[in-house]
Order: structure tokens, then sequence, then C-alpha cells
């Protein structure tokens, strides 16, 4: 059963990487997709860029919608890997699943250059998450105080880690979210 997705990324690639590097690290992506460049990924919105390299600015950008198969998140996941090394700073990726049934599944990959990286933009993107639902309803003394709870719990989650048996160093994570509508 194919289905549609979209996946949404601005990535910082590191200062001397090439596009065929580049490329090379999303080889999985293209390959899935029957494209020989990242010029050949073309979206179904008309509107959308698809995959871009912006050798000006070193950013790598994401904004396509696809019809995927059931392989397609093992391939994206292989690709961000890949990706991972060539990463000036860990940032998240946006994927959201549309179901034929109406429904969208929402998801957060990460990829960065190191497992402390991606922890860290994971990080930030809950204290961005949390400040905007708290603002609603609190003051800023308030919010700062759940903030510092948020800092306790991922410094503590980061010990833990390092104090667990070594594991292969990954370029990505991936987690579930709440669904948000990208307004372009």
């Amino acid at each position: 059963m194919r289905m549609e997705v979209h996946v949404h990324a601005d990535i910082p690639i590191l200062e001397g990487v090439s596009k065929k590097q580049i490329e090379q690290a999303l080889a999985p992506w293209l390959e899935y997709l029957d494209a020989d460049t990242l010029a050949d990924v073309k979206s179904l919105e008309q509107d959308e860029p698809g995959l871009r390299w912006d050798e000006k600015e070193l950013l790598l950008l994401f904004c396509w919608t696809g019809e995927i198969g059931k392989t397609f998140h093992a391939v994206l996941q292989a690709a961000l890997e890949n990706l991972g090394p060539l990463c000036y700073e860990a940032v998240e990726v946006e994927l959201t699943l549309y179901h034929q049934n109406g429904e969208q599944e929402s998801q957060l990959l990460f990829v960065g250059p190191t497992a402390q990286a991606i922890h860290e933009a994971q990080r930030r993107c809950m204290i961005e998450d949390l400040t905007a639902l708290l603002t609603r309803q609190f003051d800023k003394e308030r919010i700062a105080e759940v903030l510092a709870l948020v800092n306790q719990q991922f410094d503590r989650d980061w010990k833990e880690k390092a104090s667990q048996a070594p594991k292969p160093e990954r370029a990505f994570e991936s987690y579930s979210r709440p669904s948000r509508k990208h307004l372009h």
C-alpha cells in the first residue's frame, strides 16, 4: 500500500562539502526515487523545491512531497545516517505521513554530526515547543521553572546515556510528534 509523505528540513552542511558528497550520502533516497541527482527529485506539489543544495548558504533544503511504499522509512534513515557526518550542526527533519483514510501522522527525525549534537537539538526543540505552549497561559517566571526542570531531565538523560556501554554513534534519531501543518 502506497501513501503520501512530506519531508521538510533546512540542514546546515559543513564548509568544503561538495554536492557530489551530499548526493552520495543521499544515495539510498535518490535510488529509491530512481533519481541520479538532487535536481532529478521532483515534489508532487508544484510549489515545493524537492531536494535542493544551496551552495552559497551551505544549506541542504528538503521540501518534498511524494508517494512512498513500505521501505521508505529505512531508506530515509539510511540517507540521514550517511548525511550526519556532513552536517555542521544537528537539526530536525519533519516527516508527515498522509494516510488514505485522511489521517496524518507526524514524526521528527534528527540528523547531526554526533549523538551529543543530536541530543542538544532535541533539547532545543523541546524548549521551543514548551515555551510556545506555556506562553498561552503562564508568565515568564513560571515558564522558566518548567524549562529548568526540562533542562535537568535532558542533563540526567545524557549522563545516563554516557554511563551505559558505548553504542555505535548514530547520525539520526526518530520521535513521534503531534501533527503540525506547514504554511509555505
